[in-house]
Formats: C-alpha cells, sequence, structure tokens
C-alpha cells in the first residue's frame, strides 16, 4: 500500500512538473512583436527605457506622463529608433484621464495587450515634514493610478483572451527605508494590490507581475522631491542612486522586466542589494529593523527652519552632488529625459 501511494503521489508530481513546464515554455513564446503595450510614466527615466527596448521588439507603444514636453522629447526619440509612438498627457491620478487615455490607445491601434504601471512620484526627507498631502499624492499616484488604469484595460484584455499587466513597485515596497515614508506606504500598497490582481485575473489568461527594483540608475533624482535639509537629503540620495555596487543599470533593470513580462513572471526583485535586504527582513525582522534604525540616525536630521517646503532634485545640489560620486546618474539623467529642461530647448 506505501508503495502504491508513493507511485501515486511521484506520479502526480512528475505530472505537475511536467504541466508547469508546459506552461512556462507556452508563456516564453509570448513575442511583443505587434503588440500594443502602454506605459504611465514612460516619456523619462525607467518608462522611456522600457520603451526603447519594447520597440526595438516591434511593440505597438502608448507612453503616458503628465509634461508635454517631456511628452514630445519622448516621442522624437522613441520614433528615431523606428518606434510607432502614441504619447498622451494623462495624470493617473484622475480616474477619467487615466480611462480616457487606455480608451485612446485601444480606438488608436485596436487593441491592447500589456499595461505596465510605472508611474512614480518621490518624496524624500524624515517623515516630520510630511505632509497628509504628501502620503495622498502617493497614494494616488502608486495606487490609484494603477488601479484606474487597470480596471479601464482589463475588458479589452479580456476581449482578446489574455494580456500581460506589470506593476512597478519598489524595494520600498517589501521594507520601509527610513526618509521615504509616504513613498514606501503606498509602494506597500501597490505590492498588495498586484499580488491580489494576479491571483484573481490569472483564470481570464491575464498576467500580472510584480516588480520590485532596489536603485537604479535612471537619473531620478533631480525630479525626486526632498524635505527638510533637502541638500542633505538630495546628497545621500544622488550618491546611493549613482555607487555601481549599491544601483543598477536601467538598461539592463529594463531588459529583465521585460523578460519577466514575457514569461508572465508572478515577482521580481531586482538588484542583489535589494534581494538581499529582502531576504534579511524576512528571517530576521528584528535585527533589519535595529539597522534601518541606525541608518536613521546618520541621515539628515529635522529641521523646523525647513518646516515642510519641498525642493526638487534640481535645486537641491550640493559640493557632492553633483560631483564624480554622481557621474553615472547624471549620464543617465541626459540619456533619459530625466535633466533639467533648458529654457532654450525644445
Amino acid at each position: 500500500m506505501n508503495t502504491r501511494i508513493a507511485l501515486i503521489i511521484g506520479g502526480s508530481l512528475g505530472a505537475g512538473c511536467g504541466l508547469a513546464l508546459g506552461i512556462r515554455k507556452q508563456r516564453s513564446r509570448f513575442s511583443f512583436r505587434g503588440r500594443v503595450v502602454v506605459i504611465t510614466g514612460g516619456s523619462r527615466g525607467l518608462g522611456l527605457v522600457m520603451a526603447r527596448q519594447l520597440a526595438r521588439e516591434g511593440a505597438r507603444l502608448a507612453i503616458l506622463a503628465r509634461d508635454s514636453r517631456e511628452l514630445q522629447r519622448a516621442t522624437a526619440q522613441l520614433r528615431n529608433v523606428g518606434a510607432e509612438v502614441l504619447a498622451l498627457q494623462c495624470d493617473v491620478r484622475n480616474q477619467e484621464e487615466a480611462e480616457a487615455a487606455i480608451q485612446r490607445t485601444a480606438d488608436h491601434f485596436g487593441a491592447l495587450d500589456v499595461l505596465i504601471n510605472n508611474a512614480g512620484v518621490i518624496q524624500v526627507g524624515p517623515w516630520e515634514h510630511m505632509t497628509i498631502e504628501d502620503f495622498e499624492e502617493a497614494m494616488a499616484i502608486h495606487l490609484y493610478g494603477p488601479l484606474y488604469c487597470t480596471l479601464a484595460a482589463v475588458p479589452y484584455m479580456r476581449r482578446a483572451g489574455g494580456g500581460r499587466i506589470v506593476n512597478i513597485s519598489s524595494i520600498g515596497g517589501k521594507i520601509a527605508v527610513p526618509h521615504l515614508l509616504p513613498y514606501c506606504a503606498s509602494k506597500f500598497a501597490l505590492v498588495g494590490l498586484s499580488d491580489g490582481l494576479r491571483a484573481e485575473l490569472r483564470r481570464e489568461n491575464i498576467l500580472v507581475t510584480t516588480v520590485c527594483p532596489g536603485l537604479m540608475r535612471t537619473g531620478s533624482p533631480r525630479n525626486a522631491l526632498f524635505k527638510g535639509r533637502h541638500r542633505g537629503e538630495y546628497t545621500w540620495f544622488a550618491i546611493s542612486d549613482s555607487l555601481p555596487l549599491l544601483s543598477m543599470n536601467a538598461e539592463r533593470a529594463a531588459r529583465r522586466i521585460i523578460n519577466a513580462t514575457r514569461r508572465g513572471a508572478a515577482r521580481l526583485v531586482l538588484g542583489a542589494p535589494a534581494k538581499a535586504a529582502v531576504l534579511a527582513s524576512e528571517l530576521f525582522p528584528a535585527a533589519t529593523a535595529t539597522m534601518l534604525g541606525l541608518a536613521d540616525r546618520v541621515l539628515p536630521s529635522s529641521s523646523e527652519q525647513c518646516a515642510a517646503e519641498a525642493h526638487r532634485g534640481a535645486e537641491s545640489q550640493s559640493a557632492f552632488a553633483p560631483s564624480w560620486l554622481t557621474r553615472l546618474s547624471e549620464k543617465a539623467a541626459r540619456r533619459n529625459n530625466e535633466a533639467p529642461i533648458s529654457h532654450n530647448g525644445p
């Protein structure tokens, strides 16, 4: 009897493994050629890097962003590499605008196959300087924006027999990093939304991937918002974002996200430091909390004089940022449409 049970269990496991391999092989055949891909926050940074790579694979692109001038520059870059691209000025915090952008994309291309929720905002500083409005802003962009776009996109995917949804969260959606509290709270919320959507949409062949990158060299510190001792906050953030051992090349990160989307992977954590931090947090939560508390002590302290005023990174430069320590991030900013707009430029 024991032998028979063992054979049954072994056969079941073997069949399950075979089925899983077959499903994985089938998913790996997913091609972006001719697919309609919507990228929110697609005018600069990681969104623009992904758009470039998807264009090379023959995808038809719709890029959404709030800034019309950034959209114009991004569209010109993408068309220069032969992309078929639709640029839509859209604030994903507004449900009507998000729905209209998704509908315009489907009407323009006749389909919608992939949604990449990438739009984001970064607010850096001690929690004492963060306002309720900062938390509401982060939640509106990181949680409700993806929700609005997903609600609008799913009916088109359902009619097509399936699709892909990618939610770009962060290591800040797995570990609460000091001086990034609104960002982390909203990215934690996005992880929960994304994982839950995957479970409920899977039966309709709509595969949802949750991406949690660590630091990436996209050039984003210039456009992040800094509070408190904003020059000191910008310095540590910009240097961390640029150092090769701590941060990841944006092009490499984009390739891995696109490959995970192709496979329909459930979760992707990017970067060795991010993977190590997530593992340490799960195995040693108390020790991780202690380390984060120590990190908080070396970050700039709060300041009554600074109140709650926010400054962009481009307005918060110091003797160390920009410098040779931030060279890689500065180069990425120029390459990825993150650099400040010249008054004489387009």
